[in-house]
């Protein structure tokens, strides 16, 4: 069966231990990472890739990354500084079964969601997931892996391959037939099934209330954000919130999975009506206490074990799908790096064995900001290519 999705590991992380201790700076930092990039790597990871079967196993890095990359875009993360487990450790989101089985809980979920849209659909890529771009350009990054779900690196480097860990939000799909459906025509038919709601928000935008995905500013203005387009409006009337259903279930009920014919019934507007038992649309992403797909799973791992050495960026690996990633490419024997600020779940066990006299080779651990750092380690090596182009 594949693996749930399971909520975060919350509790408070411990700092990290800098390795190598010059890269305490940003120019340390920036060093051992160029060091680590192109060190050629003696692991077994490619032989563990060719024995099972896996095409492309070479001497090049697979890159995951999570909530932190995406922060200079201007989007809510869960463990940073501001991140919502930092500052509300009582939050908890959504489960798939309960968005399933509760009208009432789709309803919240979708108002939430038509709040917080406007914000995730005009940011945009920063120089961190462009400098990802670079990296497979010059050959250094074969894959990324990524937890998020604003689809920035699909944006940003769309030759770059990319497996979306949790799904993707640009989407959504029925739990009946499984069509998707662009989330943005989705937020046009919310606007028009809830014209007091899209009043609001367009207040919201007129005054610039949802200028920022920062809590704190967010709190001053009666807000409450979280990552992934999620704003409570706290006491807001949620069970007036309506929502379309899928309207290819509409025109033709699907079967449900005991054989017999799924009901879908809408109102005079369109919206999914209380009684129907089929035509649920749901976010394209894996929720809490979902399945990620078998495919997806499989994809992630081959990525890993086809891979030389593996760089964790803006991620603290609290999240199980994540961490279990690292782990294999530490029983892989992969020299591994991590960018993120601030502690990481598990990680004194996966630099448990730096040797001695270690520049980054071996093992880099920096706690710096993403689009500071990568772009100029892309631009160290580059340089660097162009160098060795010209003396061949």
């Amino acid at each position: 069966m594949p693996p749930l999705l399971r909520v975060p590991y919350t509790d408070p992380l411990p700092s990290p231990r800098i390795i190598p201790t010059s890269a305490a700076t940003a120019s340390g930092a920036i060093a051992a990472l160029v060091d680590f990039l192109t060190a050629h790597s003696h692991n077994g990871s490619a032989a563990v890739a060719r024995e099972r079967g896996d095409v492309g196993a070479s001497n090049s890095t697979v890159l995951l990354t999570g909530a932190g990359i995406s922060v200079a875009s201007g989007l809510a993360d869960y463990r940073g500084a501001n991140g919502t487990y930092t500052l509300n450790r009582k939050y908890v989101p959504i489960y798939f079964n309960e968005f399933c089985a509760s009208h009432e809980a789709r309803k919240r979920y979708w108002a939430r969601s038509f709040l917080g849209w406007t914000n995730l659909h005009k940011a945009r890529p920063n120089a961190a997931h462009r400098a990802v771009g670079r990296l497979g350009e010059l050959g250094i990054v074969g894959r990324v892996v990524t937890q998020n779900v604003d689809s920035f690196h699909a944006h940003a480097h769309p030759a770059l391959p990319t497996t979306e860990l949790h799904g993707y939000l640009r989407s959504l799909v029925c739990l009946s037939c499984a069509n998707e459906y662009p989330r943005s025509t989705f937020q046009t038919q919310l606007s028009a099934l809830n014209p007091a709601w899209a009043a609001f928000l367009a207040e919201m935008v007129a005054t610039g209330a949802l200028d920022t995905e920062n809590p704190a500013e967010r709190r001053a203005k009666g807000l409450v954000t979280n990552p992934d387009g999620d704003v409570d409006l706290p006491n807001a009337p949620y069970s007036t919130f309506r929502y379309p259903a899928c309207p290819a279930c509409v025109a033709a009920p699907p079967r449900a999975p005991d054989g017999r014919m799924a009901r879908v019934d809408v109102d005079d507007d369109g919206a999914w009506a209380p009684g129907s038992t089929g035509g649920i649309l749901k976010p394209a992403v894996v929720m809490f206490g979902e399945s990620i797909p078998a495919a997806t799973k499989t994809a992630a791992e081959r990525a890993v074990d086809a891979a030389s050495r593996i760089l964790v960026v803006g991620s603290s690996l609290a999240t199980y799908s994540a961490w279990r990633l690292v782990k294999r490419a530490r029983e892989n024997g992969m020299p591994i790096a991590i960018l993120n600020m601030g502690g990481v779940r598990g990680e004194e066990a996966f630099f448990a064995h730096v040797p001695e006299g270690n520049t980054g080779r071996a093992a880099v651990r920096c706690s710096e900001d993403a689009d500071k750092i990568l772009p100029q380690v892309v631009k160290i090596l580059a340089d660097v290519k162009r160098e060795r182009k010209g003396e061949s």
